[in-house]
């Protein structure tokens, strides 16, 4: 396993973990932004594939920079992470926030990416999110500790989290707090809110897969649909529980999942 920390052009720190061997495969996580979420299902692809993971700028070892974060510029991160990895082509895989960076990221290097997969994440946002993601916001202002812990108990199924309970615990200890990390998540709720992938929907022409869960509380399975259908040829895999945070609770059979795709492509 090697860690770097690489340099953006607006000095942002960026804090990136390689780790096995094959085809590179990029992980890019959603709003919490930490590289450990991939952990459980990093273990087993770094068996096949050169993972690559990277807490987001302003999140866990990574600094902010000074550029306005929205989706294109956490594309741009990419780009910078993976030369910065001696990486020229790679699978993508983005989950929720990461999807919308990742159809940025082939909008704009469509000639680096050699398979996409699209977790849990969206075309655009609906009434249901632009609700849920501005309600979140007054909750994070009014609460942040509420904020943390009803983020987890949606993300996840309730019987995994009865017996997984220590990650509320976990994640309102790391709740934001200070007036700065509580900036750093106003801004990229505002980021993944005002993304909208429609006008260039379609314009990558590698394999893609969209996946999401029927019970996903946060981002609906029906904005998966959505999505699969304006991406011509994308399959699609719906998983029939596991909440948002899928490839967590259901780490064999996401993991399973992917590598029967890419074996497939």
């Amino acid at each position: 396993m090697k860690h770097l920390v690489v340099t953006t052009p607006d000095d942002a720190q960026i804090a990136v973990t390689v780790q096995g061997s094959g085809h590179p495969l990029l992980l890019v996580t959603g709003l919490g932004g930490m590289a450990k979420f991939w952990i459980p299902a990093a273990l087993e692809l770094e068996r096949h594939h050169t993972v690559i993971t990277f807490d987001h700028r302003a999140i866990g070892a990574s600094t902010r920079g000074t550029d306005p974060v929205g989706i294109d510029l956490l594309a741009d991160d990419v780009r910078t992470v993976l030369d910065a990895a001696g990486v020229d082509r790679t699978l993508f895989l983005g989950h929720s926030m990461g999807g919308a960076i990742g159809q940025s990221f082939v909008r704009q290097h469509p000639d680096r990416v050699s398979g996409l997969v699209l977790s849990g994440t969206w075309l655009k946002p609906n009434r249901f999110m632009q609700t849920l993601f501005t309600s979140r916001l007054k909750l994070l202002e009014a609460d942040p500790a509420g904020y943390a812990a009803l983020g987890t108990l949606m993300g996840y199924p309730p019987d995994w989290l009865e017996a997984n309970w220590g990650i509320i615990a976990l994640a309102i200890a790391g709740a934001p707090h200070s007036p700065q990390q509580m900036s750093h998540a106003v801004e990229r709720i505002n980021a993944l809110l005002a993304f909208d992938g429609s006008a260039h929907a379609g314009a990558f022409t590698g394999p893609v897969l969209v996946q999401g869960a029927k019970d996903d509380m946060i981002v609906p399975s029906y904005l998966q649909e959505e999505l699969a259908a304006a991406l011509p040829g994308a399959a699609r895999h719906v998983f029939a529980d596991g909440g948002h945070l899928f490839p967590v609770s259901r780490t064999p059979e996401f993991v399973r999942t992917l590598r029967q795709w890419i074996g497939s492509v």
